[in-house]
């Protein structure tokens, strides 16, 4: 079965605020660092577009490196 999203929640991005989502949004485009939800370490995914959603399980979308906005976490 696919995991839904059943809660929206936006996100102001933080290194140390964790999320816990199933995937996420990007409002407007940049880039997003994130810690997905089995690694310990962040990883920036470059030009994200405006208006797609990832489906990336992630712990913590950090604020460093971070310069896509309108981001929102999606949760199951």
């Amino acid at each position: 079965m696919i995991d839904v999203g059943r809660k929206l929640r936006a996100v102001t991005p933080s290194d140390s605020t964790v999320v816990n989502c199933i995937s996420f949004y990007v409002g407007v485009a940049g880039d997003v660092a994130v810690i997905a939800q089995d690694d310990t370490a962040a990883v920036t995914l470059t030009a994200c577009a405006a208006g797609t959603v990832y489906p990336i399980a992630c712990n913590k979308i950090m604020s460093t490196n971070t310069t896509a906005t309108n981001i929102v976490a999606i949760h199951g």
